[in-house]
């Protein structure tokens, strides 16, 4: 379904847990990090799915514009791990801030991480962009809020369906 503009009535956001090194032995998370007034907000490398796009073209645009990172010269494709619906209001704007994040595993090495960009390609301010243990990375304000779940990369998968982003879940920073 989309509105009259023919944007979908339900932003889709893509976004990658880009990992670098053995998930078992601690390896290392992609993020950029933001900093806000009242503190930084680490958030996957990902954005907002165009109309005319499928998940996959949509993914790597995304790590394209943002990293310089050429998903189709990797060995392996972006796996989606999980979809988190989020229903939440914004401070300063009206209204209801709707998504639906799909999250996709990518596993990078370590010449792939070396060669992508140490800060946001597409933002104004340069955003930096920063790798964590996946440890962590699951204390971090992270949005999509998937902490909780990074813990099921190392151990037994974790459901599909992540528990909603709500006003009760989550403080946008």
């Amino acid at each position: 379904m989309t509105t009259t503009q023919g944007v979908p009535a339900l932003p889709i956001r893509v976004c990658a847990a880009l990992v670098e090194g053995d998930l078992t032995a601690g390896g290392e998370l992609c993020l950029i990090r933001r900093e806000r007034p009242t503190g930084a907000q680490y958030s996957l490398p990902g954005g907002i799915l165009h109309p005319d796009e499928q998940v996959p073209e949509a993914l790597a645009r995304e790590l394209r514009e943002e990293l310089g990172l050429d998903v189709a010269a990797l060995p392996e494709r972006p796996r989606l791990l999980w979809a988190q619906d989020q229903v939440t209001t914004r401070p300063g704007r009206p209204g209801t801030f709707r998504r639906l994040h799909l999250i996709h595993l990518l596993a990078v090495d370590r010449v792939v991480r070396a060669a992508l960009s140490a800060a946001e390609l597409d933002a104004e301010d340069r955003t930096r962009v920063v790798w964590v243990t996946l440890a962590e990375a699951a204390g971090l304000h992270l949005y999509p809020p998937v902490g909780p779940a990074l813990g099921g990369l190392t151990g037994p998968a974790a459901d599909v369906l992540l528990p909603p982003v709500t006003d009760r879940t989550y403080a946008w920073r």
